[in-house]
Order: C-alpha cells, then sequence, then structure tokens
C-alpha cells in the first residue's frame, strides 16, 4: 500500500517542470559518479559483532535510523555510510580504553538498507528492496513496467545529495526511456543508489 507522504511526494515531483530542456551539469556529474564496489551500511542493515574472546561484547545489532549501533561499555557507534571494516575499526579503537589491542570483525547478516522508490504511471509504484545493484531501467521493471498512460521520455530520477558542507539538496536528472534504451542520450541508464526516486509522469 502507498502511503499518503508517498502521493504526496509524486505529486509534488510530477509538478516539477519537465520538459526537453537540456540536462544540468549537476545532474549529468551525479548520474556518472561512479558506485562503490564496497558495500556501504544504512539503516536497518543487520550486523555481527565479534570481538575475540569476549562474548559478552559480542552480539548481533541492528543499524538504528540515526545510522548508530549501540554496543556494551562504549554505547553509541556511527555505522552508516561505512563498510563494515571501517566499523570495525571504531568500535577496536573505543575499546582500547577497556581492552588491551582488541580484535574485532563485523558481518553483514542481513542487508535492509538498500532500496528505492518508483513513483508515478507505472503498474506497481511503491518501495522496492534491492539486493544487488540496480539500473534506472531495472528499477522501473521492478515496478511492473509503465502504465499506457506513462509519459515515457518525461521520465526523471530524483536523487538525495549530501553537499561539502553536510546541507542536503535534491537533484533531479531526467531520464528519457528513448534515450536509455538507444544509448544516444545525455544520460545512461546508470546505477541507481539507495534512496533514489524513479518519477515517471
Amino acid at each position: 500500500m502507498i502511503s499518503v507522504r508517498m502521493l504526496m511526494m509524486t505529486g509534488l515531483l510530477l509538478g516539477l517542470p519537465m520538459g526537453c530542456a537540456s540536462v544540468s551539469q549537476e545532474a549529468l556529474d551525479e548520474a556518472a559518479k561512479p558506485v562503490s564496489k564496497e558495500f556501504l551500511l544504512g539503516p536497518e542493515d543487520v550486523l555481527e559483532v565479534t570481538v575475540w574472546r569476549n562474548q559478552d561484547l559480542s552480539r548481533t545489532v541492528v543499524v538504528r535510523p540515526d545510522g548508530k549501533i549501540s554496543l556494551p561499555l562504549i554505547g553509541d557507534v556511527q555505522a552508516s555510510g561505512l563498510n563494515s571494516s571501517q566499523v570495525a575499526a571504531k568500535i577496536a579503537a573505543r575499546l582500547t580504553e577497556f581492552k588491551e589491542n582488541p580484535n574485532v570483525s563485523v558481518s553483514i547478516k542481513e542487508v535492509n538498507s538498500y532500496f528505492i522508490y518508483v513513483l508515478g504511471e507505472v503498474l506497481k509504484p511503491g518501495k522496492y528492496p534491492i539486493k544487488s545493484y540496480a539500473t534506472v531501467l531495472q528499477g522501473v521493471s521492478l515496478a511492473g513496467g509503465f502504465t499506457i498512460f506513462a509519459s515515457k521520455n518525461r521520465m526523471a530520477v530524483i536523487r538525495t545529495h549530501m553537499s561539502g558542507d553536510d546541507t542536503q539538496h535534491q537533484i533531479r536528472i531526467p531520464v528519457p526511456y528513448e534515450d536509455l534504451v538507444s544509448g544516444r542520450g545525455q544520460v545512461e541508464n546508470f546505477i541507481l543508489k539507495s534512496g533514489d526516486t524513479i518519477v515517471v509522469p
């Protein structure tokens, strides 16, 4: 079921100007950014934290909505946006106050943080969890494809971008269907990032 928030978001995004104007350089740069080969953790991911020879500190934890995990002795540790090795290093550094040369490993038990939204004129609009990297066209396919009313060549991806000063703003990347299929447009069939929203007017 589609939430009221998602329906409101659809209305707002579909109301954005979607003419055939050239794509902004910011949008082109964002679409061309390579996706990290190493998985970065996010909220709702399930981690197995193992502290060698210390079963009391070893446990399964879930990354909270604020991006942190909680552990005995050291409290909250940032996990979102980091890979598992970086989180293990953070935990080990904090544990040095209580244990000499702690040996810490972090493994990923469940990936729940990678998801996309597909809204507008698709057969099954909604939020879709992704277990592996997906392109724009694969995202549309997950939502059952276009309806007969879809303006396929006015499709766009809305992405939240984090600026250098830690402020967020949204970037609209036009992704006309014919350009994606032909490969002759300004933007290719790029890999989606978690939280991306595909909008089909």
